[in-house]
This record gives structure tokens, C-alpha cells and sequence, in this order.
């Protein structure tokens, strides 16, 4: 088959490796010179930690065994198998993270309880106080900056792969698109990650998605200076992640209320180190649209603290902020999957999840639209 993939970004491109690895030919259309959106935009975690038992929990699992298979051949990823830990510094917090774990949800995850001690053996940087951290070997992280040029660049090694940038989807025709430049693309099948544009022609061929979007900040410092091996979370995952709801946390919320910034911004604190050696530090969430279009300092102070806290010592300077966009699932599907014509779909909206479970995506697409 010739298959026509539209979006740049990671789920766009991981559709386009599922479709040559199951010996079809593509085509992938991106309407900027490169992608540019919440794919970039992110901390390249593969993050199988806090999701939720079931379908969003096997998705995730799965994409952690495919980004290893594809990293092993395609360098450029940078996968790394970090781990991740979670810092907890109170007892409200402990409390959540024994009960997470008398659970049985844990193990389901890979993750384990670890005394201050046994977390720096993990990460030697964490210098701070902290009462215990949870530890979940199933975590990994990749270059979000690198990624999608790497793989693309794996797939036009096999000579069946075509990238066009540049070029914006006008229409949807019945043999495939025609884009802005009035060139027409046939195809046996037309895959449109459209990302957080649901706009223009996502709206055209497919109406208001059950999609909402979502607004983050985020900053990266200067090269630290020692090596940070692992993802780092602080507590505030435990309220954003839907692996640890219960009565304990029902508790927390009651007993330890976030102070106004994080709560204010839906804030929680994620940390990775990139391969120059900076931070890629954590992280807010925004919902309620028009969203401004200036970056508010308030939120990174408070990240900043938070993680000179638990690194007992002075980050370096910040190098980069920035905010980004993403689309999400309003049904609690893990990404909004329809089929639009015979030979069209429309894959949109894994939210937070999409660099962790885009190839795991990818994959159930390709099963579902016969490839």
C-alpha cells in the first residue's frame, strides 16, 4: 500500500515507521520546515510510572518495549533507560506512596520504596531532604529535540520513504490530499495526526473533536556539571498521575493543599537531564483557552526552588523557557482514533502521553486500519 501520513510530530512519524515496517510505502506531510509542536516541546520521558491500570497502563508498557527495540537501531533517539525517581518529603506524601505500594500497583509497574540512602545510589545528585522516594525502573527518556530527525532519517534509508515539509493539507480527496502548493498526493490510505491544530482541516473532514487543549511551561539550564542518571518527580505527580488515586490521597489533598502557584497552575515537578548535561525542568498545566501568549516567571521560581531543594544546591543558569501545546482525549480514551472515509483516519489527542505511548499508537492504528 502507499500510505499518506499527515503531521510531522512523533505520533505522525511513528505512524510512518509502523506503515514501512509492515512493508508499505509512505509519504509524510508537515505543514512547518520541521515540527515544532508539544513533540519538541516536551522532556522526552517514557513514562510508565503513573499511569492507570488498564488499557492507558498496557499502551504505555507496550511503547516502552518498542522505543528499546527502536533505540537499539536508531541512535539519534537517545533512549536511555534512566528510571525514575519520586521524591517524598513529607509524611502525608509517604503515606500515599506505602499504600501505592501495599497495593499491589506498584509492582504492576516496576516500582519500589526507597529510603533517602538507597535513592542517591540511583542519583547520587540528590543532595536535599527527602523522607523516601518511590522507584520505577521502567521509566526511560529520550531526545525530543533529536528524535523525530533520527528517525526520519532511519526511514529514508529504505528508499520507501518520502518527507515533505512545508506543505499544509487542504483538502482530503477521495484518492488522497492536495496541499497548499496545489499538488495532489494519492494514496491507499491517509492517516492525519493533525496535533493540537484542530482547526482548518481537522474540522473540515472531521467536526469538533472530543479534544481539549492544554498549555505548559517549561526551562532548561546550562550543562549541570555532574551526571543526573535518572528522571526525577517530586509529590505533586502523585496528584496528577492516576496510578496513585485512593483514600491516602485523599488525604494528602485534605492535609498538605499545594501552595498557590502549583495549584493555580496545575504545576508538578518533572526533571531529566539532557545529553549536553542541562535540566529539563517542570512542568504547569493550562486549560482554560484563549491561552496568553507570554510565559509567566512565578511558576519557574517555584520550580526552581523545589528542585534546588531536593539537589541541596544551586542550579545552573536557565538557558531556555518556552511553552507548548498539546491536544487531549476528553473521553478518557487514550487518543481519539476514528475512521473518517474508506481510506482516511484521524489520530489525535494523547495528551501528556503521546511521547511516551506514540509508538505502542502507532502500532494499534496499523492493526485497526488493516497495515
Amino acid at each position: 500500500m502507499r500510505v499518506l501520513i499527515v503531521g510531522g510530530g512523533v505520533l505522525g512519524t511513528m505512524h510512518a515507521w509502523q506503515a514501512l515496517s509492515r512493508g508499505h510505502d509512505v509519504i509524510q506531510l508537515e505543514r512547518e520546515p520541521e515540527a515544532r509542536g508539544a513533540s519538541v516541546r516536551n522532556f522526552g520521558l517514557v513514562w510508565v510510572s503513573g499511569r492507570a491500570d488498564g488499557a492507558e497502563l498496557a499502551t504505555a508498557a507496550r511503547a516502552r518495549e518498542l522505543w528499546a527495540e527502536l533505540g537499539a537501531v536508531v541512535p539519534g533517539l537517545g533512549f536511555r533507560a534512566a528510571g525514575s525517581l519520586t521524591a517524598l518529603r513529607t509524611d502525608a506524601e509517604l503515606a500515599v506512596a506505602e499504600a501505592f505500594v501495599a497495593s499491589g500497583a506498584a509492582e504492576r509497574r516496576g516500582t519500589t520504596l526507597l529510603d533517602p540512602a538507597e535513592a542517591r545510589v540511583r542519583n547520587p545528585a540528590l543532595r536535599g531532604e527527602f523522607l523516601a522516594a518511590l522507584w520505577c525502573a521502567r521509566d526511560a527518556v529520550v531526545e525530543p529535540r533529536t528524535a523525530q530527525p533520527a528517525l526520519r532519517e532511519h526511514l529514508l534509508a529504505t528508499g520507501r520513504y518520502a518527507w515533505l515539509p512545508g506543505r499544509e493539507v487542504r483538502e482530503l480527496t477521495a484518492n488522497g490530499v492536495r496541499d497548499d502548493h496545489g499538488q495532489v498526493h494519492e494514496a491507499d490510505l491517509v492517516l492525519l495526526c493533525v496535533g493540537a491544530q484542530l482547526g482548518g482541516l481537522a474540522r473540515e473532514v472531521a467536526g469538533e473533536l472530543p479534544l481539549r487543549r492544554v498549555r505548559l511551561q517549561m526551562m532548561q539550564t546550562e550543562p549541570l556539571g555532574e551526571e543526573f542518571p535518572t528522571a526525577l518527580a517530586d509529590a505533586d505527580s502523585l496528584r496528577y498521575y492516576p496510578a496513585y488515586a485512593g483514600p491516602a490521597l485523599d488525604e494528602l489533598r485534605v492535609r498538605q493543599p499545594q501552595p498557590a502557584v502549583a495549584e493555580e497552575h496545575d504545576m508538578q515537578l518533572l526533571v531529566v537531564q539532557r545529553r549536553d548535561g542541562g535540566l529539563t525542568i517542570g512542568d504547569t498545566h493550562g486549560y482554560a483557552e484563549p491561552f496568553p501568549f507570554d510565559t509567566d516567571e512565578q511558576p519557574y521560581e517555584y520550580l526552581r526552588e523545589v528542585t534546588e531543594s531536593l539537589l541541596g544546591r544551586e542550579l545552573p543558569l536557565i538557558r531556555r523557557r518556552w511553552a507548548g501545546v498539546y491536544a487531549q482525549s476528553l473521553t478518557g480514551e487514550i487518543v481519539h482514533r476514528a475512521r473518517l472515509t474508506e481510506r482516511a483516519w484521524v489520530i489525535a489527542g494523547p495528551g501528556g502521553r503521546g511521547m511516551t505511548c506514540s509508538p505502542a499508537i502507532a502500532e494499534t492504528t496499523a492493526l485497526e486500519a488493516g497495515l
